[in-house]
């Protein structure tokens, strides 16, 4: 079986490492990622991965493997914020707070598609002015649901986790290795 990673996210390559599982091939779908109106977050994410590995085609000797990461801060959804002022925007609304980071994995064959789902909370201590700036400053920000990157300069701000850390990175690794294993993907 061929492993095709439908995700261009460098951190999603670099956790299906850490299994020993390198791509064949890596195909990001092109969809449109807005939330509709009312959508909730577990929702939203869940649909995500199953929309993105929809639209890969998918051969009968290939696994497609895609996965989507969400922020939710009470029933406010936090993507990848747009500019440094959105990210501000996140970063004081999660300061103090705990949030949920919910990741969906989707992996598809010839046969169908299985998903799963994690939750993980995650606490943030109370940010100053220096910390958020100093973190905008760094543009670690960009490209990160949320606005923050628990796997570098934003795990300062975390004391703790309850769930999946490699969930929170963007790819829940005990998950996706049973889905894999299911879907017929073995490490060599």
């Amino acid at each position: 079986m061929k492993l095709i990673l439908g995700s261009a996210s460098p951190r999603r390559r670099e956790l299906l490492g850490q299994l020993g599982l390198v791509p064949d091939a890596i195909r990001a779908p092109d969809i449109d990622e807005t939330p509709t109106k009312g959508e909730l977050a577990r929702d939203y994410v869940a649909r995500m991965a199953r929309e993105k590995a929809a639209a890969l085609d998918c051969d009968g000797d290939e696994v497609v493997l895609c996965a989507d990461t969400t922020v939710a801060c009470g029933r406010r959804i936090l993507g990848k914020p747009e500019n440094a002022g959105e990210a501000a925007e996140f970063l004081w609304l999660l300061s103090g707070r705990r949030h949920h980071v919910l990741t969906a994995v989707a992996v598809r064959t010839a046969s169908g598609v299985r998903e799963r789902l994690v939750d993980t909370v995650v606490k943030f201590r109370p940010l100053s002015d220096e910390d958020v700036n100093m973190y905008l400053a760094s543009g670690e920000w960009e490209g990160k649901a949320g606005g923050y990157a628990i796997q570098g300069l934003g795990g300062a701000f975390v004391p703790w986790i309850q769930g999946s850390f490699t969930g929170v990175v963007g790819l829940p690794l005990a998950e996706t290795w049973t889905l894999l294993k299911s879907a017929g993907i073995r490490k060599e």
